[in-house]
Formats: structure tokens, sequence, C-alpha cells
């Protein structure tokens, strides 16, 4: 008679004793919990033994398991090398586990709002354990993911793996390549940081280039006409729930056909038109427990240790200023992988070029298997198809190359120097000018006419009375004032000996309009020194220069080759050439100083 009103383990110890009955009961839960594998079948498993009961109790998981459905029973040898899958489609498998593992630990510490988002931002790289490690891990992994997810959709196509009858196959890959760039281009918006706000920007304004209903779109997109509180709300929501939703179903349907249709054999081991991938040799197999599933570990471990490796000692996200929409940075480009679109739109119509043509790009990516018919998987006989492979590679990095903020984009000379030497951080890079101890910042005015002297203060003195007689010097004084009410010294001094920092800034800016002389003639360069506050400086990079005409980019010149200057008329009726001057200021506090 049972102990209790039902059979329990305590009448199995009564029965068997309490050792035998106790590896029984853990015997029968690992077999549970494998679906179908007991302690000794993973022993002989692990051990690489073949297995000792019949049938292969290994093969169990794969229909009764909740994740190893997804995944084959067996494998073909040749699927089971480097070649031909560069094991691209479990990377990017691997990237989408990752990302999400990592973005609920960073989920935990944001809030999806313009007033609190950056300082979240700061909150998690300074004071959550780990932060900026996690962060780090985030970024790069979505990098990596949109890089690998390509390289895998080129090498399916390179090998012809999309014919017959894997075209619905492809078909869910081109939809989670568009759903891995979305992803990757609404986390951009998330830090609210001024490279966020921008690139976004750029690429949400395509989305007014549409016919008809244009602004609905815009709107849609951003939630207002620009982008604020509701526009990144959105993004978020599309970040962490709408896209990851669809990501996951087409993750599952692309494993599904796989499974169904089998992995595609190198071209060279079927005959041509033949489809042999579902049926595997006995002698051809290799099991997925234990050998592909050791492997896969191993991937596991290497991959994750190279993103450590890269996030502790190579690699940082970058983390710019707090979102400023009412200043424009410099050189603003999408994320690096739809620079081919910035590239393109430069070629034209926005319309076109800014949603017709991706549009197009897509669609034909999409119906490819049903267009290429021909039943040859051998690289001989597609030429063709793995020319327009090539092109569409050689294209993309032509147009991302047009993208650059390089290309096709004329800025003066003297706005790129003066943002050399002001700017705020960006992309891990600094202004030149903010990189000078608080210390050295030694009011006064310093001219670049002294490096290079022999005698820098005889050179100093005698560039003063040249600025004096020709009004050069009233003119920058004019030019500053009217920027800001401050005092500007009456001459220029030397710059000091314990200020070598400074000097070193000095000689950058003036090797810089060195090399910029063709646009910037008789050009000088000067840096203005103030007391803004008792723990606040102003400092003024100032550019003084011959003005010439340029178009597009170019120094015009007259038949002898000289540059063409602007000129205009004096107070006695002389021609002379226009002296022009820029400035650009920035404050200087002692906490904020971009120094080691």
């Amino acid at each position: 008679m049972s102990i209790l009103p039902f059979p329990s383990f305590l009448d199995d110890v009564k029965e068997k004793g309490f050792r035998k009955a106790l590896m029984e009961g853990i015997d029968q839960t690992v077999e549970r919990l494998t679906a179908g594998m007991n302690i000794q079948d993973i022993r002989e498993a692990l051990r690489g033994d073949p297995p000792s009961r019949r049938p292969n109790p290994r093969l169990s998981p794969h229909a009764d398991s909740f994740w190893l459905h997804m995944r084959p029973g067996y494998f073909h040898r040749d699927m089971t090398g480097i070649y031909p899958t560069f094991r691209l489609g479990w990377l990017s498998t691997y990237f989408v586990v990752f990302e999400t593992i990592t973005g609920i630990l960073l989920m935990f510490w944001y809030t999806p709002s313009p007033d609190i988002a950056y300082g979240n931002m700061l909150n998690i790289l300074s004071n959550v354990p780990l932060g900026q490690f996690v962060r780090d891990l985030h970024r790069l992994g979505a990098e990596a993911m949109v890089l690998i997810v390509a390289l895998h959709m080129m090498r399916t196509w390179i090998t012809g793996s999309y014919k017959k009858p894997r075209q619905f196959t492809w078909f869910t890959g081109v939809i989670l390549l568009v759903l891995t760039g979305l992803l990757s281009f609404t986390g951009y918006l998330l830090p609210w940081d001024q490279l966020a706000l921008w690139a976004v920007t750029i690429g949400a304004s395509m989305a007014e280039a549409t016919p008809v209903i244009g602004e609905q779109v815009n709107l849609i997109v951003r939630g207002a006409p620009e982008l604020g509180a509701n526009g990144l709300l959105r993004f978020y929501l599309a970040h962490v729930l709408l896209l990851p939703v669809f990501l996951f179903i087409f993750t599952g349907v692309h494993y599904y056909k796989v499974i169904i249709h089998g992995h595609s054999l190198p071209p060279r081991a079927e005959n041509i038109g033949e489809d042999t991938a579902k049926r595997v040799p006995l002698d051809k197999r290799v099991y997925f427990i234990p050998d592909i599933l050791t492997n896969e570990i191993m991937w596991i471990g290497m991959t994750t240790f190279i993103m450590v490796v890269l996030c502790v000692w190579f690699y940082h996200a970058p983390l710019e200023n707090h979102a400023d929409p009412q200043v424009t940075p410099l050189g603003t480009t999408a994320p690096w992988y739809f620079l081919w679109i910035q590239g393109a739109l430069k070629l034209g119509d926005k319309f076109f070029w800014g949603i017709l043509f991706p549009t197009l790009m897509i669609g034909i990516l999409a119906v490819m298997p049903y267009i290429d018919l021909t039943k040859s998987r051998r690289y001989a006989h597609r030429r063709v198809s793995l020319s327009l492979a090539m092109a569409l590679v050689s294209f993309a990095t032509i147009l991302s190359y047009m993208g650059l903020p390089e290309f096709a984009v004329s800025t003066s000379a003297e706005i790129e120097i003066l943002h050399e030497m002001t700017m705020e951080p960006a992309h891990n890079h600094v202004g030149k000018m903010r990189t000078v101890p608080y210390a050295q910042l030694v009011p006064g005015a310093y001219t670049t006419a002294q490096i290079g002297a022999a005698d820098p203060r005889a050179a100093v003195e005698a560039f003063n009375a040249q600025v004096t007689s020709t009004g050069q010097y009233a003119q920058m004084r004019e030019r500053l004032l009217a920027d800001h009410a401050i005092t500007v010294p009456s001459s220029f001094r030397v710059v000091p000996d314990d200020a070598p920092a400074l000097k070193k800034v000095l000689e950058f800016l003036h090797h810089h309009i060195e090399a910029r002389h063709k646009e910037l003639p008789n050009a000088w360069g000067a840096i203005i020194i103030a007391e803004a506050q008792s723990t606040l400086k102003r400092v003024d990079i100032v550019i003084s220069w011959d003005g010439v005409h340029i178009e597009n980019g170019v120094v015009q010149t007259d038949a002898n080759g000289q540059p063409l200057f602007l000129t205009t008329i004096d107070a006695n009726g002389n021609e002379v050439v226009q002296r022009r001057v820029d400035a650009k200021h920035v404050f200087l506090h002692p906490d904020s100083a971009y120094f080691d």
C-alpha cells in the first residue's frame, strides 16, 4: 500500500532504497528536461561515443523540445566546415540574442524622454556598474549585426542558395535585413545626443519626400514637425517592441524554412538542377548532438570573447553633447549603413533617390529568386548573376563614399578651421582649443605670426605695426565687439613660456591656415583670451585673409594663374583688395577641459 494517496518518491525509496530511487528520479528529470536524453546519453555524447540506445535518443530533442525543433537532427558533412556558409547565418542569430540580452539590461536604466534620456546615458556611463561596458557591447553588436546579416545575404546570392525550393527563405531573409537596418536606425536616436539627433533627422527627412502623403508620413515618423518627445518615444517603442516582434517572427519562419528544405550544399556537390540537401547518406551525416552543438558552443565563446576584448581595449560607443535642435553640427551624416542612401540623394531628386530608389533595390532583391530561373548553381554557369552581385557591392561602396560630408559638399576653409578649433566632443574627437589646460589660458591676444620666427618677440612687434597701419587689427576688434561685448587687448603679445599647450594649439591653427593658402591668401590667425567670469574664460579664434572669388569650392584665377581677389573702392576712389575676417568663440571652465 502506498504511503501517500498517490505514487510518490517515498514509495520508490521503500521499494528500491534511497540511493537507487534518487538516481532514477534524477535520471527521469534530466530526460524530461532534455526531451529524451538521460544522463547516460549525455555522458556518451560528451565523450564522443556512439549512442548505446536505439532509436538514437539524440534525435528526440529535435522533435520534442522547445528550442531544438528549430535545428536539424543532423547535417551534411559538406556543410559543417567554414565554407560555404562561413557561419554567417549562425552569427546573425547569435547577434539577435546578444542584442536582446544587452538591450534588456540597458532598458532598466533608460527613460525615453528628451529631458531625461541624456542624463540616463551619463548615469549608465558613470554610475551603473559595468554600464559603459554593456552599452559598448550593445552598440558594437548592433554595428556587427548589420554587417553580418548583409554579408550573409551576399553569401547566399553568390552560392545560389536562393534558388528553388528556397525562394521564400530568401524572401524572409530580405525582410530580416530590412528589420535589422531599421532596428539599428531607431536605436541610433535613443542616446539623445547631437550625433543621434542630427543623424536621425537626416534619415527621417526623406519621409517628407513621399508624394501626396509626405507631411502625414513625416508626422507619423517624428510625432511632430520636428523630432522631440513624441519622436523619441516612437523610436523607442519601435526599437524595443514593434520591430523585435517582427524580427523574432521572421527569424522563426526563416529557421523553419531552412529546416524544411535543408542547408543547400556547395554548388560543386550537386548535379545541375538537383537538390539533395534533405537526402543525407548515413556516411555523410554529422549529428547535431554532440558535434554541431559543441562546435556552436565554441563559436559562442569565441565570438563573445572577441566582443569583450574589443569593448575593453579598442572600442567605446560615442556620446556627444546633449541634443540641440538649434545647433547643426558640421558634416553630419546618417549611420554608415545608410550612407549609400545619403550618397544617392546627392545625385538629384529627393523622392526618386531617397524613397523610390531604395524601395526598388529592396524589391528587386526580394523577387530575385523568382526572376532567376536558371537551374545551375555552379559559379561558371552564373557569370551574369555573380557580375551583378559584384556590381551591387561596388555601387553601394561608391554611393557610401559619396554620402560622406567630404563629397560634393562645399564648406569654406575658414569655417572648417574654426570648427576644428572649437568643435564640441564628437566621434571621440574634440576641438583643439578645448584641450588646453585652464591654467594655461592666459588672458591676451596671440597671433600665428610668431610661429616659426627666429625671434618671436620681434616678429610680433613687427606684425603689430603692420596690422595697425593697415587697419586689420581695428577690423578684427570691430568683428569681435559686434559678436559680443568683450575686452579686446590693444595689441598682440608672445605666448608665455608657461603655456606650452596654448602655443601648440596656436601652431595647429597656423599649419591649418598655411595648408589652405589658396583659399586663404595672405592669412593670419589669432587666439583672443578674456576673463568672462571668475571661473569662466571666453576664447575667440580669429582668421583674417584677402578675399578671393571661389566657385564650387575652387579659387578662380586670371589668365596668368593668379587668384581673382575680391576688391572694393576706398575713400580715395582707389580699388583695394577686400580684407575678410571670421571668428568663433568658446567658453571654457576648469571642470570642462578635455585634457589629460
